[in-house]
């Protein structure tokens, strides 16, 4: 041993795994190992929109194929904000995850300053997926088509409230660029998530949204609300009857709601590798393709370094949207 009894080995070894810890090196069998107890998944959204719908299936599969708890903690405000904020501040261990959508990459147009950067507080782990949002309207209102929707908005400028999640989230931009494009004068009210949005949607209360696909179609089919068009470029496979806005009467309208999974910057990349590939090979099987699919939307699980560059454009193009319908900064 040349003079190193066990015991001075034994504490080197110790003492070599803390550097490492505290250097942020995750050692070969981290990612093997995690998670060893209960991960905290951060929705910056309140319960019962698409963002937590989202969330709860995400926790209950990655929960069941990597057996441990993973668990849905529901911060919202602020247009995502509040809870984005506390995933930036949170330990860098792989036990807080954040899931984002659109909203993490329309926030940066929105807001002067943020607590947070959108990115170099954040590691990528992977785009979740995407899909459209609904046009929808409240069945008393006296427009049975994008056409109609428009002549009425212009015969009452300023009249015709829209709903929306909140400042900052997809349908807020959604309806911008509605506004933009087809030229009406419409007043957004923000709502503090889409369960208050809907309450007022389907009272009649505000009578247009653009919601997600994934949490409106049950109310279109119950009868509560009308949808007008999907604000993709293309169709929908889950409601293909429906046009797109483009073809309905807003050419150039073109927009998606997607989901993506973050952790606090300094997470060890074995984790994130960890959390990347289990989720491309859940979102792989057929039953649960199906079932996203079938809430129309797509699942991508690409890899980090993609995501990343993803994350990147949407900033960018988002900032640009924001310019040219005039949304003042906060």
């Amino acid at each position: 041993m040349n003079g190193v009894g066990m015991s001075g080995w034994t504490n080197l070894g110790a003492a070599l795994a803390a550097a490492i810890s505290a250097l942020g090196i995750a050692l070969p069998g981290a990612a093997q190992e995690y998670p060893a107890r209960a991960v905290r998944l951060i929705v910056p959204f309140p319960p019962g929109g698409g963002t937590d719908y989202f969330g709860r299936i995400l926790a209950q599969t990655l929960g069941e194929n990597l057996g441990a708890t993973f668990v849905v903690d529901n911060r919202g405000g602020a247009g995502g904000i509040i809870g984005t904020d506390l995933a930036a501040r949170s330990k860098p261990d792989g036990y807080t995850i954040l899931l984002v959508s659109t909203s993490h990459a329309i926030n940066p147009s929105l807001h002067r300053k943020l607590p947070f950067d959108p990115v170099r507080d954040f590691a990528p782990v992977t785009m979740l997926a995407a899909g459209p949002l609904l046009l929808v309207v409240h069945p008393s209102l006296p427009a049975r088509n994008v056409r109609e929707l428009i002549a009425l908005a212009k015969a009452r400028p300023g009249m015709l409230t829209v709903a929306s999640a909140g400042n900052g989230t997809p349908p807020h931009l959604a309806v911008e660029l509605f506004k933009t494009l087809a030229r009406v004068d419409m007043v957004h009210v923000p709502y503090k998530g889409n369960g208050p949005a809907y309450t007022d949607l389907i009272s009649g209360q505000v009578p247009v949204m653009f919601p997600s696909i994934a949490t409106a179609l049950p109310i279109v089919k119950s009868g509560r609300v009308r949808a007008l068009a999907v604000t993709t470029v293309a169709r929908s496979r889950i409601a293909p009857e429906l046009p797109t806005l483009s073809e309905a009467g807003v050419p150039g309208y073109e927009l998606s709601s997607w989901y993506g999974l973050l952790a606090p910057a300094g997470t060890p990349a074995t984790i994130v590798g960890r959390l990347q590939q289990e989720i491309a090979r859940i979102f792989g099987a057929a039953e649960l393709r199906e079932k996203l699919m079938a809430q129309g939307v797509e699942p991508l699980a690409n890899a980090p370094d993609a995501f990343a560059k993803a994350l990147a454009a949407e900033i960018a193009k988002w900032n640009k949207l924001a310019q040219a319908a005039g949304i003042p900064q906060q």
